[in-house]
């Protein structure tokens, strides 16, 4: 008898277990609800896994971004460049302080913003002109930062790693070392989420991380209104045990005692999540290799931490809604940015990025997460060479 998956299979799903249940319970039976202990711990166990020196803990991705737009002093007019193949959030957060967001098109083969035509970008302009790169590790693909960095130091520019896709992944570096994703070696700061969909959930929460001890302590006052305690600090002589002082303009960006419970329990097993992501991936590209009208982004890439598993069609409409019929629900990663009526009424438009325009016309995100079984993964498989056949 045919396999009939019993549950809806979506593109990304988050993995609860008891363990992760027996945390949360703990923490509501604890003295903190918020801006207790498991926020520094769930810091100082990330920032060990992904290699950084330090962490900060906030809300959200979102968050974790505007923050380092922030912390970074991006000031009003000047201009920061990124890809258009990301969530908004990767740009707008240069929005938020005012500054413009210039786009770089992406490498066909990766979806990674490609580095040459950064360079073009920097070179068709007097040195200064552009102040930031924000690259992203898009679907779990790790950008190369020892070349984002060189570029950086040659031009002057700052770097936000934006690392939602990839906690755990790595790129190998000139000296044929695994260089970690957020790992502060190459990048002033790297970014990531905890969107239930991502590899650690906390149900929403983001993270921050950093080797510079400046941006980190800065990070810290701007999560928290832009207040401090800390006597190292203080402007004026402390008053007593009370006493605070809000030293600048900042946001209420902090991350509960609750998620992080959530979080450290998550991050636990979160090799554990990565390597069955990873299983499941070499599964799909040995079920997809040679398989007409159909190709894969960037397999069997060292380094992938595989957020996503992104598949190539002609026609991705028609794939879509017949997936839908059979109970897979998968996804669009993503419309470019550029292409957004925000950002069109800012003068970009329909053609600017090509690469990445022909990459969004044709890709579509199919069902990876943990608990995927090697049976519902096979039904996808069947599915999708099923519509192929048509």
């Amino acid at each position: 008898m045919p396999f009939t998956p019993t549950r809806p299979l979506p593109y990304g799903r988050q993995f609860i277990n008891e363990a992760d249940v027996a945390a949360v319970v703990a923490s509501l039976h604890g003295d903190y609800l918020t801006q207790g202990p498991a926020v520094a711990e769930f810091e100082q166990q990330f920032a060990r896994y992904v290699g950084a020196t330090y962490a900060v803990a906030v809300s959200n991705g979102t968050a974790a971004l505007h923050l380092c737009a922030l912390a970074l002093d991006v000031q009003p007019g000047q201009r920061v460049i990124t890809t258009p193949l990301t969530f908004a959030a990767s740009a707008n957060c240069v929005r938020y302080c005012g500054g413009e967001v210039h786009f770089a098109d992406i490498d066909p083969a990766t979806g990674l913003v490609d580095l040459a035509k950064v360079r073009a970008l920097l070179e068709a302009h007097p040195k200064g002109y552009f102040t930031g790169l924000i690259p992203v590790d898009f679907a779990g693909l790790a950008v190369n930062l020892e070349q984002a960095r060189q570029l950086a130091d040659e031009f002057g520019l700052w770097i936000i790693e934006d690392s939602c896709h990839s906690p755990g992944g790595f790129f190998v570096d000139s000296k044929g070392q695994e260089q970690r994703c957020g790992n502060g070696r190459f990048a002033e700061l790297a970014i990531f989420s905890f969107h239930p969909v991502k590899h650690i959930a906390c149900g929403e929460g983001g993270m921050i991380t950093t080797n510079d001890e400046r941006l980190y302590r800065h990070l810290l006052r701007l999560r928290t209104h832009g207040i401090t305690r800390d006597p190292a600090d203080l402007v004026r002589d402390s008053d007593g045990g009370w006493y605070m002082e809000m030293q600048e303009l900042g946001y209420n960006y902090r991350l509960p005692d609750l998620n992080c419970a959530l979080g450290l329990s998550q991050l636990a097993r979160a090799e554990e999540g990565l390597a069955r992501r990873r299983q499941l991936a070499a599964q799909y590209d040995a079920a997809f290799a040679g398989l007409d009208g159909l190709t894969v982004l960037a397999p069997g890439r060292p380094g992938h931490a595989y957020h996503l598993y992104v598949v190539q069609v002609g026609d991705r409409k028609g794939l879509y809604d017949f997936l839908k019929t059979r109970q897979i629900f998968a996804q669009v990663h993503y419309i470019p940015v550029h292409r957004m009526p925000y950002y069109e009424g800012l003068g970009w438009c329909e053609g600017d990025f090509p690469v990445a325009e022909t990459y969004y016309a044709h890709c579509l995100s199919i069902p990876l997460f943990p608990t995927l079984t090697d049976e519902e993964q096979g039904y996808v498989v069947a599915c999708i060479r099923e519509f192929l056949a048509k």
